[in-house]
C-alpha cells in the first residue's frame, strides 16, 4: 500500500536497458513459509544506454546475499529503495548472484509466488518477478533461463518450470530436485514454476514435420475427468497454427497447469502455461455449452502466444495490444474455424463484437479512456483492458480486410522473419504488413495512438436517370482524456447493395472501371473527415447494407426507416448486418419507449409493437436460418448496450422497458415459443458441438421469454428441464428461470443444487452468479450470500462470481434508487483493495461512468467514489482508477 501520489509512467520516457541479462541460473527452495531464491545472472553493459548504475527491480523481499562476480557488496556499493536495488558503477560485465527470502503463503495479491490450495504457483506478467527476486524486470530485457526446483518430495512431487525438463532426482532427505532448461530467450514476465501435489493427463502429439512432442495437462487430484476437452483444444490449436500460419510448436513439451486462485483467465508462460480452473476443467456435468467454447478458445489463445508473445514479445508495456489484440484475434479466428460453417462463423463474429459494444464502447467514452498504445499508466494492471484485448484485436482484423487474407499472412510471415526472438513495438508489426504488401499504412498508425470510438455517417443518394446511387461517408471522433481533438482514422467500411426482392446488386465504383464479373460486397476506404464513393449500373434504388462484417469497431449513423430494417433483418445476404438490423430495431424501439416511460411511468400499460413482434416471429419461425443465429437474432439488446446509447441514463426505466418488451414477445409468440422449445429438444447424450450448442442456445432463449410469464404452465416446465436436464446448459437455464420468477419451487432448487454441487468450486461460482443477478436479489441478499460458508474474498473467481455479478449484471438492483448498491460497491472495493489490489481495480470500475446517469443517482454515485478516495492508503491499482474517475 502507498500514502503517497503514486508515479505516472510516459511511453515517450521510455529508455533503453543500461545492462541487457544473457543468461539466468536460479535454485528455489520451496516452502511455504520462507522460500529462498537464489539466482545467477550474467550481465553486460548496453552501448545504447548512458546510464552509469545498474537498476533492478523488487517488491516485498529480503535480500539475504549480494555479490558482484563472486565479490560480496559492501553497504556503500548499493541502495536499497521503494521496490527498487541500485548496484553504483558496476563493470561492463557483470555475473551477478542475488539470494532472497519470500513468504509465498502471505502472498494475497496472487502475483509472483503463492501457494494456492497447499500448491506453489506463479503469475510474473506484468510485474510481479519483481517479489520473487531482484530483476530488471522489463519485457524487453530477455535471457535463457536454467531453473532448479527443490522441495519436499512427499508434499510437493511435482516439481515444473518453463522449456524441458533436463535433471531430476532424490537429494537425500526427504527432498526431491528438478532442473529445468528454457531454450528460448524470454522476459522475466513469462517465467514460471509449478510444484504441488498434482496428476496429469498426457498425451504425445505429431507435429506436420514428424516430430512428436509431450503435451500435459496438470490438475489438482479428483479433476482428471475434466481435462479432455482441454487436450483436445490444445491439439486443435497445435494443429491450426500450423495450418494456418505454418507456426509450429517448437519445444519438446507444453504444459497446462490448472489452478483455483488465479487473478486472470490464464497466462502464457513459456511451455508452461497456468490457467484459472475456469478455463481447463469441463464435463457435461458441471459445465455449460458456454464453457466448453470459453475452453477451447483460451486454449488456444495461450497456445497461439507463444509466437505472438513469447518468441516476438513486446518492447515496453505501452506496446501491450502488440500480443494480446494479435492473439486475440488469432483465438477468435481459430474458434470460427472450428465451427467450420459461414454461419458459425457468423455468429462467432456477432459474439464478439457484443462484448466489444458492451464492455469497450463505454471504455472508450468514459474516465479510463486510452489508445490500443497507451501514452501513459500508473499502474500497467489496469492496462489490460478491452481496448488492449478487444479493440487490439479489431485494429489487427482491420488489416486483413484491408488485405486480404493472402496478404495478411504475408505480413505476419515477415514480421515473423524480422522479429524472431525480439522485443518489438506495434510499429514494427505495422510495418511488417505494409512492406509485405507494397502499402502506405501510415494513417493506419491512428488507431494506435488515438483513444475513442470513431462515428461514421451515412448519407446516399440515389440519381435513377443515370442509375447511379452515390454513398457519402463522413467520420468524427469524441474528445477523451487528453484528447480534445482527432484526426482522421483509416477506415475500411465494407458495404454492399440490396434490390427490392432482397438479392445482391454487383457493385461498381464510377472510378474502378470493374468488369462483368463485380463483386457484391466493396471494401470502401474512408481515409478524409468526408468522401463520397459513386456506384454505377445500379438498375433501382437499393437499399444499403453497410458495414458488413462489422468491418471496423466503429459506430454506424445511418437513417434507416423500420421498414428497411426489417428488409434488412429479412433479406441481407450478411449475416452480422441480418443480426443487425434487428438490433437497431428492437433499439431504436427501446429507446423511444424509455422516454416515454420517464416522462409517464404508466406508458406501457398498453403496449404493443407489432412491427417489432412480426420480424421476431418471421425470425424465429424461419427455420432455414441456422438455431445458434436465431438465439442471437431474437435476444434484445443489453441494458448496458441500450445506456449507452443515451445521453442521460434512468437504469429503473431502461430495466422496465426491456422486461415489458420481453413480456410481449412472451405473450404474443407464446404459442411459436413453444413450438421453437420442442423442436430443438435433443433426447441424445450431450455434446458440446455448435451445432448442438445452438439447439440448445435456442431452446433455452424459448425457455426464458416463456418464464417472462410467470405462470403454471412455465413454472412446470422450467421444472420439468431442470428434473430432467443431463447437462447443465439446460440444468443452469431451468434453474434461472426459476429464480428469476415466482416459481413455488425456486428456493428448493437453489439449495438442492447447491447440495449436489458444493464440491464442484466451478459449479458453485455458478450458483452465485446466478443468483447475484436474479431480478429479485437487492444488496440484502447479496450481503446474506456473503456470510455463505462456501463464499470468501480472497479468492477471485468466488468474488467475481457474486460481487462482480451483482455490481455489473444486475443494474436495476445496483442501481437502486436508495443508493444502498453504490455503499455496498465501495465497502468490496475497500476490502478487495486490502488482499487483492488488481482484482479490487477491477471492480472499482463499475463506478466510472458515474457522470452519465440522473442527478440522483450521479451525486450518491460521487459519493460512494469519494469514500473510497478517502478509506486510507490505495494501492496503485485503485488509486488510479478512483483518482480518474473523479477527475474534473
Amino acid at each position: 500500500m502507498r500514502t503517497d501520489t503514486p508515479q505516472t509512467i510516459y511511453r515517450k520516457d521510455y529508455t533503453p536497458p543500461a545492462y541487457w541479462v544473457d543468461t539466468v541460473e536460479m535454485g528455489f527452495d520451496l516452502d511455504p513459509a520462507e522460500t529462498r531464491v537464489a539466482t545467477r545472472m550474467t550481465m553486460r553493459r548496453n552501448p545504447d544506454s548512458r546510464a552509469r548504475n545498474l537498476l533492478l527491480h523488487g517488491e516485498g523481499l529480503q535480500l539475504a546475499q549480494l555479490r558482484v562476480n563472486g565479490k560480496a557488496l559492501g553497504p556503500r556499493a548499493y541502495a536499497l529503495g521503494q521496490g527498487t536495488l541500485e548496484i553504483f558503477n558496476p563493470p561492463q560485465n557483470v555475473v551477478l548472484e542475488i539470494e532472497t527470502v519470500i513468504k509465498p503463503d502471505q502472498n494475497t495479491s496472487l502475483m509472483g509466488l503463492y501457494v494456492s490450495n497447499g500448491n506453489f504457483f506463479t503469475q510474473c506478467e506484468a510485474e510481479g518477478f519483481r517479489k520473487i527476486t531482484y530483476f530488471p524486470d522489463r519485457p524487453d530485457v530477455m535471457a535463457r533461463y536454467t531453473v532448479m526446483l527443490r522441495a519436499d518430495k512427499e508434499r510437493y512431487p511435482v516439481l515444473l518450470s518453463n522449456g524441458n525438463l533436463i535433471d531430476q532426482g532424490d537429494l537425500g532427505d526427504g527432498r526431491h530436485y528438478a532442473t529445468w532448461e528454457d531454450p528460448f530467450k524470454k522476459p522475466s514476465y513469462l517465467f514460471a514454476l509449478v510444484a504441488g501435489n498434482l496428476v496429469c493427463h498426457e498425451e504425445t502429439y505429431r507435429l506436420q514435420s514428424g516430430r512428436e512432442v509431450l503435451l500435459q495437462v496438470w490438475v489438482e487430484e479428483g479433476n482428471l475427468d475434466k481435462t479432455q476437452h482441454a487436450m483436445e483444444s490444445l491439439k486443435n490449436s497445435i494443429r491450426w497454427d500450423e495450418e494456418r500460419f505454418g507456426l509450429e510448436l517448437d519445444l519438446d513439451r507444453f504444459m497446462i497447469v490448472a489452478v483455483g486462485d488465479f487473478n486472470m483467465g490464464a497466462m502464457e508462460n513459456k511451455g508452461l502455461n497456468i490457467f484459472n480452473t475456469k478455463y481447463v476443467l469441463a464435463n457435461p456435468r458441471i459445465a455449460t455449452d458456454a464453457d466448453f467454447a470459453n475452453i477451447e478458445s483460451v486454449v488456444g489463445h495461450e497456445y497461439f502466444h507463444n509466437w505472438t508473445g513469447n518468441r516476438v514479445t513486446c518492447r515496453d508495456w505501452f506496446q501491450l495490444s502488440l500480443k494480446e489484440g494479435l492473439t486475440v484475434f488469432r483465438d477468435q479466428e481459430f474458434s470460427a474455424d472450428m465451427i467450420g460453417t459461414d454461419t458459425g462463423r457468423a455468429v462467432k463474429r456477432i459474439e464478439d463484437v457484443r462484448v466489444l459494444r458492451q464492455a469497450q464502447f463505454p471504455e472508450d467514452a468514459g474516465p479510463m479512456a486510452h489508445p490500443v498504445r497507451p501514452d501513459s499508466y500508473v499502474e500497467i494492471n489496469n492496462f489490460y483492458t478491452v481496448t488492449i484485448y478487444e479493440k487490439g484485436s479489431e485494429v489487427v482484423r482491420m488489416y486483413q480486410t484491408l488485405l486480404g487474407k493472402d496478404g495478411f499472412r504475408k505480413g505476419m510471415d515477415l514480421y515473423f522473419q524480422r522479429h524472431d526472438g525480439q522485443a518489438v513495438t506495434c510499429d514494427d508489426f505495422r510495418a511488417a504488413m505494409a512492406d509485405a504488401n507494397g502499402r502506405d499504412l501510415t494513417q493506419f498508425e491512428l488507431w494506435y495512438s488515438q483513444a475513442g470510438t470513431p462515428r461514421v455517417k451515412v448519407e446516399t443518394r440515389y440519381d435513377a436517370i443515370g442509375k447511379q446511387y452515390e454513398m457519402t461517408l463522413s467520420q468524427s471522433c469524441p474528445p477523451t482524456p487528453g484528447e480534445e481533438s482527432k484526426q482522421p482514422f483509416h477506415i475500411p467500411v465494407a458495404v454492399g447493395l440490396l434490390d427490392a426482392a432482397g438479392r445482391d446488386i454487383p457493385l461498381r465504383l464510377a472510378a474502378s472501371g470493374a468488369g462483368p464479373d463485380a463483386p457484391t460486397t466493396l471494401v470502401l476506404e474512408l481515409t478524409r473527415d468526408k468522401q463520397t464513393f459513386v456506384f454505377t449500373h445500379v438498375p433501382e434504388r437499393p437499399v444499403p447494407s453497410v458495414l458488413r462484417d462489422f468491418s471496423a469497431p466503429v459506430i454506424l449513423d445511418i437513417d434507416y426507416a423500420d421498414e428497411e430494417l426489417a428488409f434488412l433483418m429479412a433479406h441481407d445476404s450478411d449475416a452480422f448486418n441480418r443480426w443487425e438490423a434487428g438490433q437497431r430495431l428492437a433499439m431504436r424501439r427501446m429507446l423511444a419507449l424509455t422516454e416515454q416511460v420517464e416522462a409517464d411511468p404508466a406508458a406501457l400499460q398498453n403496449l404493443d409493437e407489432p412491427m417489432l413482434v412480426d420480424s421476431f416471429r418471421a425470425t424465429l419461425n424461419d427455420e432455414a436460418l441456422d438455431p445458434a443465429f436465431r438465439e442471437l437474432a431474437l435476444t434484445l439488446p443489453s441494458e448496458t448496450i441500450i445506456a449507452e446509447q443515451m445521453a442521460v441514463v434512468n437504469p429503473q426505466a431502461i430495466h422496465a422497458v426491456r422486461r415489458a418488451l420481453r413480456r410481449l414477445l412472451a405473450q404474443q409468440l407464446r404459442l411459436d415459443w413453444r413450438v421453437a422449445y420442442e423442436g430443438n429438444r435433443d433426447a441424445g447424450p450431450y455434446s458440446p458441438d455448435a451445432s448442438a450448442a445452438g439447439r440448445r442456445g435456442l431452446k433455452n432463449l424459448a425457455l426464458g421469454y416463456l418464464a417472462e410469464l410467470d405462470d403454471t404452465e412455465s413454472h412446470l416446465l422450467a421444472q420439468s428441464q431442470y428434473d430432467n436436464a443431463n447437462n447443465m446448459t439446460d440444468r443452469m437455464a431451468a434453474l434461472a428461470a426459476l429464480a428469476n420468477g415466482g416459481a413455488p419451487g425456486r428456493e428448493d432448487a437453489l439449495a438442492g443444487f447447491y447440495d449436489e454441487f458444493k464440491d464442484e468450486a466451478l459449479v458453485v461460482d455458478k450458483w452465485f452468479t446466478l443468483q447475484a443477478m436474479a431480478r429479485n436479489t437487492d444488496v440484502a441478499a447479496v450481503r446474506a450470500l456473503m456470510s455463505h460458508p462456501a463464499f470468501t474474498l480472497k479468492n477471485p473467481n468466488r468474488a467475481r462470481s457474486l460481487i462482480f455479478s451483482f455490481c455489473n449484471g444486475n443494474p436495476p438492483q445496483f442501481h437502486a434508487t436508495d443508493g444502498s448498491g453504490y455503499g455496498f460497491w465501495a465497502e468490496s472495493v475497500i476490502a478487495l483493495n486490502r488482499i487483492n489490489p488488481q482484482v479490487a481495480a477491477r471492480l472499482a470500475r463499475s463506478l466510472d461512468r458515474w457522470r452519465k446517469f440522473t442527478p440522483p443517482l450521479r451525486a450518491m454515485m460521487q459519493d460512494a467514489l469519494r469514500q473510497v478516495a478517502r478509506s486510507g492508503p490505495l494501492s496503485k491499482d485503485v488509486h488510479e482508477v478512483i483518482t480518474k474517475s473523479l477527475a474534473e
